[in-house]
């Protein structure tokens, strides 16, 4: 697998690398351009090496030069190449109509794009729409990008899926679905988050070789999350090293969040796990997991020795929205110790917005949208701003969950990209809260628990979606690869 850069960019970003590359760096634009054609036709060699023919759809901006210099490779080996061209590229400008002209010269031929073309090529090249687009597509486009949709074709989409928004990952009214795309210079952050991972098929990397340096030159608060090492205990450590999780939750009937999340922040190590919850099944609760302890409480006042106890909190899986929740809700985040803050301890919060320093919170899109008071799809449609502005709201660590998973703090804005769809089904946000919560006990600070929790949890959802596929992918299925990881 590829190693690819940590940094992400928005396209006004990349933008800006490509002008210090260009004016200050001396590497003419067409030098670029050429590179970024050869690196798209090298993986189409890599991949597919018994391509015979090749079909290209070019715009009308730089992307489109991209296509022809990637038409003219393929003829130069042999290819059977079509070129559609969505606008003529008698219009084309600079670098682009260099590509097109050198196209030319080498006997290519050019076709006007009509929506009634039959697409019949081994794989198709995607290079109509770069990551200037700033409003759905429509016309010609749509009618190419349905084409190419329909098609029976291998895709690979040229920096960015057309249609997709390279900085937010939303779909601009409609957009290809690659099997690969190959981008080039910076990383573009919309490739990693919302709708994308439908899109942009398997991601690859190219710098087009420009100088290392010039990555310092344009500041980006915006990074994949890196799993980090952890270092192994102390040979004399014991139980009290290593942190005193507690998780409340756990109202009539929805025992088992409360009990996977505190497994959880066991199988990552933390020392000793409590849970808080109703009287009814306490008693139950640890049947199977013997080592949690389990405390009837029913009410604040009960509460107050376990919160005393514990060094991190989980307030929320399986809590409910009635009076006794409200009680322990309030008394868990009036405590001064270290929180995470999920399921229904979110919807309380939604209703009575609050700021603390100490606070990992990790709502899904739907939770996501009652704390910000806004529609659900609005929000979906940049989960970059959605999760900044609910840190902004909130403070503390704020986790956007799902598709490309958002981790925010005040500085900065981290996406993972672990996980599977198989990760959709219940019980898998308790069991990432009590794996914060249990990194948290053990001195990681909020925001390496939120990022460094989020890669761990979504990675053990692979292994295990590796074992036995993703579709019946269950919550605690995570745990053994859980302690496979931390270990």
């Amino acid at each position: 697998m590829q190693k690819l850069p940590t940094k992400l960019y928005t396209a006004a970003q990349v933008r800006e690398l490509d002008r210090i590359i260009i004016k200050e760096y001396g590497i003419p634009g067409i030098e670029l351009m050429s590179r970024a054609g050869n690196a798209v036709f090298r993986h189409l060699r890599i991949k597919w090496p018994n391509t015979k023919t090749i079909c290209v759809f070019c715009g009308s901006g730089n992307n489109a030069g991209d296509g022809y210099i990637i038409a003219g490779l393929a003829l130069g080996v042999g290819l059977k190449v079509t070129v559609y061209a969505l606008s003529d590229p008698e219009n084309l400008k600079d670098n682009a109509r260099i590509a097109y002209q050198d196209y030319i010269k080498a006997n290519g031929t050019v076709t006007l794009f009509q929506a009634d073309h039959v697409i019949k090529a081994d794989v198709i090249i995607d290079a109509m729409l770069g990551t200037g687009l700033s409003k759905p597509v429509i016309g010609l486009y749509a009618e190419a990008i349905q084409v190419i949709n329909k098609s029976q074709s291998r895709v690979i989409a040229v920096d960015v899926p057309s249609g997709l928004n390279s900085d937010t990952g939303s779909v601009m009214g409609c957009a290809v679905k690659a099997l690969s795309t190959v981008t080039f210079i910076g990383l573009k952050k919309g490739l990693y988050t919302g709708a994308a991972a439908d899109y942009c098929g398997e991601i690859l990397y190219s710098s087009l070789s420009v100088p290392k340096d010039v990555f310092n030159r344009v500041a980006t608060t915006t990074s994949r999350v890196i799993k980090k090492t952890i270092p192994p205990r102390a040979r004399c450590a014991h139980k009290g090293d290593h942190g005193h999780v507690l998780i409340i939750g756990g109202d009539r009937g929805y025992s088992g969040a409360a009990r996977m999340a505190g497994e959880a922040a066991l199988r990552v190590g933390a020392g000793l796990v409590s849970i808080a919850t109703h009287p009814e099944h306490a008693a139950l609760l640890n049947i199977g997991r013997p080592e949690l302890m389990c405390h009837g409480v029913d009410n604040a006042e009960q509460l107050s020795h376990l919160l005393d106890k514990a060094k991190a909190i989980v307030v929320g899986p399986g809590l409910g929205q009635s009076k006794w929740a409200a009680e322990l809700f309030i008394a868990a985040i009036k405590s001064a110790k270290m929180l995470v803050v999920d399921a229904d301890g979110l919807n309380f919060l939604s209703h009575v917005p609050e700021k603390h320093a100490n606070w990992v919170l990790t709502p899904h899109p739907g939770e996501a949208a009652r704390l910000m008071h806004c529609a659900t799809a609005d929000l979906q449609q940049d989960r970059y701003a959605a999760v900044a502005a609910i840190q902004a709201k909130y403070n503390g660590i704020v986790v956007l969950k799902g598709a490309g998973t958002l981790i925010a703090s005040h500085d900065e804005l981290a996406v993972s990209t672990t996980g599977n769809p198989g990760m959709a089904s219940g019980g898998m946000g308790d069991v990432l809260a009590g794996v914060i919560a249990g990194l948290m006990a053990q001195g990681y600070s909020l925001k390496d628990a939120a990022q460094q929790g989020v890669y761990l949890h979504g990675m053990a959802a692979d292994l295990a979606a590796e074992q036995s596929g993703e579709r019946g992918l269950l919550a605690s299925d995570l745990m053994h690869y859980l302690r496979q990881l931390v270990n």
